[in-house]
């Protein structure tokens, strides 16, 4: 018995030391995520790293018929489920956001991004096509998942609403270029910095996070993947700022060290 005794006590403080938002499985009720763009890459591994913390984790993929690992995942947690949405189709987002009504949703992870290709990304040779569809993408897709699940978010103990941005997207410290992916990424910014302080009193917390640069398939071809660090170190480094965004930081954007990074 004091064996036993020994062990409890042991596992008690194991689990007092975890942060208190990744202790999912702390309710009879596991918190849920929300995330967009899960078939690959840092959103695939977001809904790994999620599920393994004891999530419900609500995936969503463009074309999840192609998300192989995604649909693995799915098979062998029963707390994963698999949803196409493209963030562009804003009656898909209301759609889903009326089927999970009455639900909450602790996270909102908003990952789903284009960059652009740099070709077509310099003045002077700017595809406006282009810019527009990282615009739809990278900024309206945030904001309207924002709008739809707001209900689910104010229901929920997180309370939290986050967006994966980029380093690039800082004024003070741009050095100029790659015009559609600085300025869609920025008014993202904007937006999620506004929202922070439009829902501040409804506890509402907002957050802007950024990865390093990332071995991922998002990288241009030629890219020496062996230098950069791998989507799983990346993304584990972002749900730990996620943990530690409250109302005091909400709106603030943090770099992949945990370095509040200038506008």
């Amino acid at each position: 018995m004091p064996l036993l005794r020994n062990l409890l006590c042991i596992a008690a403080l194991i689990l007092l030391a975890a942060p208190e938002g990744l202790r999912a499985d702390n309710h009879s009720d596991p918190y849920t995520v929300l995330i967009t763009g899960a078939n690959r890459g840092m959103g695939l591994e977001f809904a790994r790293q999620y599920a393994a913390l004891g999530y419900r984790v609500i995936a969503t993929a463009r074309s999840p018929e192609r998300a192989e690992d995604l649909n693995a995942l799915a098979a062998d947690d029963p707390d994963v489920t698999v949803i196409q949405l493209d963030v562009t189709d804003h009656a898909r987002i209301e759609e889903i956001a009326e089927q999970y009504r009455g639900s909450p949703i602790d996270i909102l992870v908003n990952n789903a991004g284009v960059s652009g290709a740099k070709s077509r990304n310099e003045f002077g040779r700017i595809d406006y096509e282009l810019f527009n569809l990282a615009i739809a993408v990278n900024t309206y897709g945030p904001i309207k998942m924002a709008e739809a699940f707001m209900p689910h978010i104010k229901a929920s103990r997180q309370k939290k609403i986050i967006a994966v941005s980029s380093n690039m997207s800082s004024i003070t410290n741009t050095d100029g270029g790659i015009y559609i992916y600085r300025v869609s990424k920025a008014a993202l910014n904007m937006a999620y910095h506004n929202l922070s302080e439009d829902f501040r009193a409804d506890e509402v917390i907002v957050g802007l996070v950024t990865p390093p640069r990332t071995a991922t398939e998002f990288q241009p071809p030629g890219t020496d993947m062996s230098k950069l660090p791998s989507a799983k170190d990346s993304v584990a480094g972002m749900i730990r700022i996620i943990d530690e965004f409250s109302l005091e930081n909400s709106g603030a954007f943090y770099g992949d060290k945990g370095k509040e990074l200038p506008w």
